[in-house]
């Protein structure tokens, strides 16, 4: 059986980040990095246009959390309470075992290998304390930075499953034999 129970919340760290709860005080942050051009480029229906609909946000992926359908991280700087970006396994599935990840960094972090750390960590979290089999993830044709993440971290280019894979987007899956 996998673990969903997110109480108390996992805060995971890494050398450099801490991977912290999304907290509702979060919301100008949260507002100001998903109404952004450049974080926006490769993502779709992403965008939010009011600091309401960003609220709106955080309300349903704390209760999502709540449930065990979602868990979403704050990535920030260790030291530093500042926000850079968000991680998740979310979509997640208990009968076959598995979840989509998914993530964000603000632009001026980039290349850093802020979101290597990030998600290294989280794979470690999903397989070894979820006791999930698989971590999937979907990710635009020229996002050529995410994908390297991923080949990186052994994810393989697959065929998508029956679910719509959407526009441009390529398919990549990590057993937990290969890590």
């Amino acid at each position: 059986m996998i673990e969903t129970n997110f109480t108390p919340f996992p805060i995971l760290t890494t050398d450099r980040l801490v991977l912290r709860q999304l907290e509702t005080t979060d919301d100008k942050d949260i507002f100001s990095h998903r109404s952004d051009d450049s974080v926006n480029t490769y993502l779709e229906d992403f965008r939010h246009s009011s600091i309401e609909q960003t609220q709106a946000f955080i309300d349903r992926v704390q209760k999502e959390i709540a449930i065990g359908k979602t868990i979403l991280w704050v990535i920030t700087q260790k030291g530093r309470n500042k926000f850079i970006g968000t991680i998740c396994l979310w979509n997640i599935s208990k009968d076959e075992y598995k979840a989509e990840t998914g993530y964000t960094l603000d632009p001026e972090f980039h290349r850093m290998g802020y979101m290597n750390e990030a998600l290294v960590k989280v794979i470690d979290f999903g397989f070894n304390k979820m006791k999930l089999i698989t971590i999937e993830a979907y990710v635009h044709e020229n996002n050529d930075s995410s994908i390297q993440l991923l080949l990186r971290n052994k994810f393989k280019q697959g065929a998508a499953p029956k679910k719509a894979v959407g526009n441009n987007r390529i398919f990549f899956s990590l057993t937990s034999e290969i890590v």
